[in-house]
């Protein structure tokens, strides 16, 4: 409750009002309130606040964070769905399912030579050893997976979000709606 006492730090108990039930009659009408009452009411005062301050906090976070973009959240998004509609067979959670040693980890990415957003289009595009190629104007036809097949904006965000991925080493990824 961090929040909460943050909130009852910054009252100033100063002047702290009398209300019926915290007053103590004393000489010469002086009056002293209870701090159990008041306290309960700095809770439930805390309590109130809360929702509406978290939800300022939430609003103003970019303004404190690394702001991304409405447009590149899309985009990784985007990248996303195509990564879960044409990859995830055989990359799931950047594994690979037919060659163990291919898998999309950095570390892996870097010893096949394929560890930039440019050489992971190029694969995508044209496809290498088992990968088939998903370019529009793949070859030899033989290379390239016999489904659908992907534009060349698909494939660099595709290219963008394996990449990104695997520079975060493939945190899991909540099932995207469309």
């Amino acid at each position: 409750m961090p929040l909460l006492s943050m909130v009852s730090c910054c009252i100033n108990t100063k002047f702290r009002l009398a209300t019926k039930g915290n007053e103590k009659g004393g000489g010469g009408g002086e009056i002293q309130s209870h701090p159990a009452p008041l306290l309960n009411k700095q809770v439930k005062f805390g309590k109130s606040l809360a929702p509406p301050l978290m939800a300022a906090l939430v609003i103003l976070s970019p303004l404190v964070n690394d702001p991304v973009s409405l447009g590149q959240t899309i985009d990784i998004q985007r990248g996303a769905r195509l990564f879960s509609q044409a990859c995830i067979g055989c990359h799931d959670a950047g594994g690979n399912v037919i060659q163990p040693g291919a898998t999309l980890f950095i570390k892996d990415l870097q010893r096949n030579g394929v560890d930039t957003e440019e050489e992971i289009y190029r694969v995508t595009y044209f496809g290498k050893g088992r990968m088939p190629g998903f370019g529009e104007n793949c070859t030899p036809r033989g290379q390239c997976t016999f489904g659908a097949r992907f534009q060349d904006e698909e494939i660099k965000l595709l290219a963008e979000f394996v990449k990104s991925q695997a520079d975060q080493g493939w945190p899991k990824i909540e099932s995207i709606e469309d």
